[in-house]
């Protein structure tokens, strides 16, 4: 029999799920991959969160509260640490994946690895071409001769914010794979849902899969604005607006990618 407890906690737990649901698996024909997928319907009131008041009239709606983000970033960590057997070196993609990246980094220093001992991390970070409004140009990498030499032969986490084309990741790994390290995984937080994705490229670890929206917050920006937004959110057009900046005409068409 039901006591009023468990029949609350059970309203209260389709309620999240209603929310949230969970997507076992997502494939691409390459692998699967579990996460937690954002459908497009998905959103939380403002007035039940904590938004910086300067932001609040240049958000459409919050996708993901920072709660949740730092919840599946700990169970990113678990499931990251099962396939790690030396040391790994962990490489941050700037900038937008810094604060993923710190929170993860945090995350996987509590875990022990396959062996069951602790995991000794090395930090790397590494720059790509930053992105103005919503529209992507060549895709360039920086990183030093040295810094590159120092991924032979070692276990390599690549940590991003976002994947949405797989493009920027499939050439970063490209330059990596010149330099014959022993593994490479990818972790990133978000995953786009968009048809743009052609090179069908998939991640190793995903934290969420969100909607084909432009979105800002937990150090994702636009145009250097939002990241210091806690949830994760979607811009509206009057923030788009507001941020902009004016960007000078490239004879060769760009793409309108976030990442």
């Amino acid at each position: 029999m039901f006591t009023h407890s468990s029949t609350f906690n059970l309203l209260i737990f389709l309620l999240l799920l209603a929310l949230f649901p969970i997507s076992s698996t997502i494939s691409t024909g390459m692998t699967l991959t579990d996460c937690i997928d954002i459908d497009n319907h998905s959103a939380l009131k403002f007035e039940h969160l904590s938004i910086p008041g300067h932001y609040k009239d240049h958000i459409d709606r919050v996708l993901i509260p920072h709660g949740l983000i730092l919840d599946r970033v700990e169970k990113l960590a678990q499931d990251i640490a099962a396939v790690v057997d030396s040391d790994l070196i962990a490489c941050c993609i700037l900038k937008g994946g810094f604060l993923f990246f710190s929170d993860l980094i945090k995350a996987i220093k509590k875990q022990t690895n396959a062996n069951q001992t602790s995991i000794p991390l090395q930090l790397e970070f590494i720059k790509v071409q930053s992105y103005q409004n919503t529209s992507q140009g060549e895709v360039k990498v920086n990183l030093s001769q040295t810094d590159l030499e120092a991924l032979r032969g070692k276990h390599v986490l690549l940590v991003e914010d976002l994947i949405d084309t797989g493009r920027t990741m499939k050439k970063l790994l490209s330059v990596l794979a010149q330099y014959q390290p022993r593994k490479v995984h990818v972790a990133t937080l978000l995953w786009k849902r968009t048809g743009r994705n052609k090179e069908g490229y998939t991640p190793d670890f995903v934290g969420f899969t969100i909607p084909d929206e432009f979105i800002v917050g937990y150090a994702l920006d636009y145009n250097e604005h939002f990241r210091d937004l806690d949830h994760i959110c979607v811009i509206n057009e009057a923030g788009k607006q507001k941020y902009s900046i004016d960007v000078p005409v490239s004879p060769v068409p760009s793409e309108p990618d976030q990442e």
